[in-house]
């Protein structure tokens, strides 16, 4: 079945270790599971993600888990100069104009102002949130369950700060797991890269090869994390 971005491939980023609330801990492979307020809330949490956005399309999905209520559960995106930690439960992503954020009470925020977009979601009833940029278009779109909700924000391609993945929390113990990313290609040499890797799995295939060291290099960079994909709905074709 056709993805979000039909002739991507597959994306490797995780949440930074570093652009972090300390109220946010990572887990699993490749950093994936955002834990928030592993003991108990009194604030709100935040992470970053590595990948930057500008100028072009990228597509990630995040688990979230079934403790799903409190204050603010937010998904997004931002800049470097958005906060990742309030000693107030609020809504973290949008509350300024570094980040652009969807509440689980179905709320876009921007700028510190909200707007209804979609019915709020079922609390204590795991989901699964699809993030769209298109750097191109310049457009934010969410989905729900594979559902697509609609473009929330748009202007996105003026934005000369580089992007970010963002997820916040004000809820304890709750999760966010990246569980599928895909991209469009760069270029070229890019495609090509996605295709050779379609037939190399590992690493040690690679190093095998008969090519310069550089190009090896480059073959085994997108191999440094390792991407779970999940069954995808017929959502949208780029």
């Amino acid at each position: 079945m056709a993805g979000v971005i039909r002739n991507g491939c597959d994306d490797f980023w995780t949440w930074s270790r570093y652009a972090r609330s300390s109220e946010v801990k990572l887990f699993g492979s490749g950093l994936k599971v955002a834990h928030f307020h592993p003991n108990w809330s009194s604030g709100t949490a935040g992470v970053r993600g590595t990948r930057i956005l500008n100028n072009s399309r990228y597509y990630w999905e995040l688990r979230v888990s079934p403790r799903i209520f409190g204050t603010s559960m937010m998904f997004g995106i931002g800049t470097k100069k958005a906060r990742l930690h309030v000693q107030h439960f609020i809504n973290l992503l949008g509350e300024n104009e570094h980040s652009w954020g969807l509440s689980h009470k179905g709320l876009l925020w921007h700028n510190g102002q909200c707007s209804h977009y979609t019915r709020p979601f079922r609390e204590n009833e795991a989901t699964t949130v699809g993030i769209l940029f298109d750097g191109i278009e310049g457009t934010l779109t969410f989905y729900k369950d594979g559902e697509c909700l609609g473009v929330a924000f748009e202007g996105l391609n003026l934005v000369r700060e580089p992007l970010y993945p963002m997820a916040s929390s004000t809820a304890a113990k709750t999760e966010m797991t990246l569980v599928y990313m895909k991209r469009d290609f760069v270029n070229l040499q890019d495609r090509c890269r996605a295709v050779i890797l379609e037939k190399y799995k590992t690493e040690s295939e690679v190093r095998s090869l008969m090519l310069p060291p550089l190009i090896k290099s480059y073959l085994t960079e997108a191999m440094h994390r390792t991407v779970y994909p999940v069954k995808k709905a017929n959502i949208l074709n780029i």
